[in-house]
């Protein structure tokens, strides 16, 4: 398991860039949106003219205001397939100003990652967001068909990382506090980036703290605890994909991946706009 974690993270900024890049923003303004509305249209584009509460259901913790600001409202300028090809149009010129498709060993990454994908093609129930981007045909491009295989994985992660928050009880704006408690991401990018009011937020964090899994802005031992425990039984949960490979192949993609992900990062095409 802990093998076919590295290699998701290893690989994820190959996906996660398209939030972040100007490829993106550009496309999504030509179609007359602009960012925010942008990102919710072209990532649940996939799932047709997707309702407000279709993406707060299935992307979870961002506030359902934001949400309602972008959607349906973003399907009067631009067509679900509209905004899939401006997505996809996006990674690729991305993906090449950073060099991936120059790497040596993107055939080699491409096959793994796409194996890891088309596993977890065969366990779809449960996982609606992972699910409508199954259902899309692969691009021909093999660059496009990295970024294709590693969106189905990231997908496929998240759907059960969210089954896994609502058994353990914790709500959208309670995963955004318990995740600002561990000081790995800054808090005021949380609140910014998700929309939840400050009276909101202070609330979770006083509900937080009343459960134990605070100590002040941070986590306390059972909250480290909690989150370990969602985090493994997330990891458990994408094993599907990842067991197609097995362990030695999980650990070569995390060892051939890596220069994907530093070239992504060297490029800075994760640097918020």
């Amino acid at each position: 398991m802990k093998a076919a974690r590295q290699a998701w993270r290893r690989l994820e900024p190959v996906h996660g860039m398209i939030y972040f890049v100007p490829e993106g923003r550009k496309r999504y303004a030509a179609l007359g949106l602009n960012s925010r509305a942008g990102y919710f249209a072209s990532r649940s584009a996939a799932l047709g003219r997707a309702s407000a509460e279709l993406v707060i259901a299935t992307f979870y913790n961002f506030h359902p205001a934001l949400v309602r600001q972008a959607l349906p409202a973003a399907w009067d300028h631009a067509t679900p397939e509209q905004l899939l090809a401006a997505r996809y149009e996006a990674a690729g010129e991305a993906l090449r100003r950073a060099g991936i498709h120059e790497l040596p060993e993107l055939d080699a990454v491409l096959a793994l990652a796409r194996r890891a994908a088309e596993a977890a093609c065969e366990h779809p129930q449960g996982r609606p967001l992972f699910a409508a981007h199954a259902a899309l045909a692969w691009p021909d491009d093999p660059l496009l068909q990295l970024w294709h295989a590693q969106t189905l994985l990231r997908e496929f992660r998240g759907d059960g990382h969210i089954g896994m928050l609502l058994t353990e009880g914790v709500g959208p704006l309670d995963a955004l506090v318990l995740h600002a408690g561990t000081g790995e991401v800054p808090t005021p990018f949380l609140k910014l980036s998700r929309a939840w009011p400050e009276p909101e937020w202070a609330a979770a964090e006083e509900r937080l703290r009343e459960r134990g899994l605070l100590d002040g802005d941070l986590l306390s031992a059972e909250g480290k605890s909690l989150r370990q425990h969602i985090e493994d039984r997330t990891d458990a949960l994408a094993l599907p994909a990842y067991s197609a490979l097995g362990e030695d192949g999980c650990e070569r993609l995390a060892e051939l991946a890596r220069p994907f992900g530093r070239a992504i990062v060297d490029a800075g095409l994760l640097k918020p706009g």
